[in-house]
């Protein structure tokens, strides 16, 4: 009998037996509650215990909350609350509220001690530590509130106070403005003595009137253009005396030196008489007063006409305050003065001159100043220093832009330069009819919409396009307002002491006094006598 073919058997099924299966599912049960037990544990972590702390009426409407006491804000709240309170301590003692203001820094300093216990320990504040801390804050803030420390009423009171202190500041800047202005225009009793002595003099001795006509007569450098000349139109004799006695005493040439000195009627013959019976090295000073420049009138100087216009006089010489719509500083009548001004006439004053140096009256000469004659200034009339290395030195400083001529005819970031030290070239002068520009836009300017105040504001628009830079060496300004770096002082060769703090006066500055008052002889017999030292 054959066999059937192995391919033909039933396969034997193979069974695990019953042990092995109810273990693998145990492991699997096992698995699944861990699982579960840690995801529930991620969800709901248990929270840590607190003692329930309950008042219903500490104050009135104040109840410290769970949310207040929550472990998770303890830190939170502390810092929030000691914030709040540091604002209210300075509020408590601008209500002159000392007391309040004790009560809240002392509780502070005790929240600030936990704060700083659980940083050192590095562990964080419980509930049981900080609770009463919360709590004796809280009540402290309320009671700030209670007080109107809240923040509306705050900002309030702060806005009332701030606009109080701009109105104070406002009034002081004002009486600051005024009583600078005053003392920079007063006369000190000393040089007032010097002048009224001098008058006398002159007038007392004609040995010194003799002196004087003699000494005119022998100079024939006044018309000399080979010479070295200066200008200077001022009323002030101590001041006019420093700038010839410090160009003299820093001078290679002395004897090349001529100094043309314009005055006023009343100070004449002082000036006369100061510069005849002093000697500055053989420099050659002549002193004139524009009163006896006849050309000088009302027919061609528009100052002089405006003088004579009502609402011009009111504006200047009334003495009311314009409602405080203008500084009391562009209301200076100085600016209209014929010293002022003569500057932009300086070839009608000088008419056989071809070069001159104008220097202010309020300068300091160190250093020889032989070179500006030498300068060449390219068919430049004016030779000066700008002054435009920060933008308020610019022409829209000094100019009003809003007027259609000053807007369509100069550019507002052209350079500024200074007034006080500069270069004229008289033959460009006379060419170019500089002074008639100047008079062009001086009569335009009769109501004062175009410029304020000063010959600055004019020489701009005068000289523009016609100005020659020249190194800032030769002219350092600042001396009688700022302070001024110590490197250019010292590289300067002429020191200008613009500005109402002029070393003649109380209220110049300190530690720049002794670079003018070098150049004045303390033990001339005058001085000692009208008490200058």
């Amino acid at each position: 009998m054959r066999r059937r073919g192995l391919d033909f058997r039933r396969p034997v099924r193979k069974r695990f037996p019953n042990v092995v299966w109810w273990t693998v599912c145990g492991i699997l049960v096992l698995v699944l509650i861990v699982v579960l037990s840690r995801e529930g544990q991620i969800e709901s972590k248990p929270t840590i215990s607190r003692k329930p702390y309950r008042r219903d009426r500490i104050m009135e409407g104040v109840t410290v909350t769970d949310e207040m006491l929550s472990s998770n804000s303890v830190t939170r709240q502390l810092t929030d609350q000691i914030s709040l309170a540091k604002a209210f301590v300075v509020i408590a003692k601008e209500s002159n509220n000392l007391q309040f203001a004790w009560e809240l820094s002392a509780q502070i300093r005790n929240s600030q001690v936990l704060l700083s216990n659980a940083a050192t320990r590095r562990t964080p504040l419980t509930v049981g530590e900080s609770e009463t801390a919360i709590r004796d804050m809280a009540l402290l803030l309320y009671q700030a509130q209670q007080l109107h420390y809240d923040s509306a009423t705050m900002l309030m009171r702060l806005r009332a106070k701030i606009q109080t202190l701009e109105e104070q500041m406002s009034s002081a800047n004002e009486k600051s403005s005024k009583y600078g202005q005053i003392a920079a225009e007063e006369v000190p009793k000393s040089l007032y003595c010097l002048g009224v002595r001098l008058t006398t003099e002159w007038f007392g001795n004609p040995n010194l009137q003799k002196k004087h006509r003699e000494r005119k007569q022998m100079d024939a450098k006044l018309k000399d253009n080979s010479m070295y000349h200066f200008c200077i139109f001022s009323d002030n004799i101590l001041a006019s005396s420093v700038v010839v006695n410090s160009t003299a005493l820093n001078s290679k040439n002395p004897d090349k030196i001529v100094f043309h000195l314009v005055t006023d009627e009343i100070n004449y013959a002082a000036m006369k008489a100061w510069f005849t019976v002093n000697s500055f090295r053989g420099v050659t000073v002549e002193v004139q007063k524009f009163e006896d420049f006849k050309w000088l009138n009302a027919s061609y100087v528009p100052v002089l006409k405006q003088l004579q216009d009502s609402e011009t006089q009111s504006y200047y010489f009334s003495g009311h305050n314009d409602d405080g719509r203008t500084p009391i500083k562009f209301r200076n009548p100085k600016y209209l003065s014929m010293l002022n001004h003569l500057r932009f006439y300086i070839p009608e004053v000088y008419p056989a001159l071809k070069k001159v140096v104008f220097l202010d009256d309020d300068i300091v000469v160190q250093k020889d100043l032989s070179g500006l004659f030498s300068i060449k200034l390219n068919g430049n009339v004016n030779g000066a220093v700008e002054t435009c290395m920060e933008t308020f030195h610019r022409y829209h400083k000094y100019l009003n832009y809003s007027h259609p001529l000053i807007r369509d005819n100069f550019d507002p970031d052209a350079c500024g330069w200074a007034f006080g030290m500069n270069v004229f070239d008289l033959v460009e002068w006379r060419k170019r009819n500089v002074t008639g520009i100047y008079h062009s836009w001086q009569e335009r300017n009769v109501d004062r919409t175009l410029w304020k105040l000063g010959t600055l504001p004019p020489g701009l628009l005068t000289f523009y396009g016609l100005t020659e830079a020249l190194d800032p060496s030769w002219h350092v300004l600042g001396l009688g307002y700022t302070n001024v770096d110590p490197q250019l002082i010292e590289k300067g060769a002429v020191l200008h002491f613009n500005g109402n703090s002029k070393p003649w006066l109380k209220i110049g500055i300190e530690k720049y006094k002794p670079l003018w008052e070098k150049y004045v002889d303390y033990s001339h017999p005058l001085l000692q006598q009208c008490n200058f030292h």
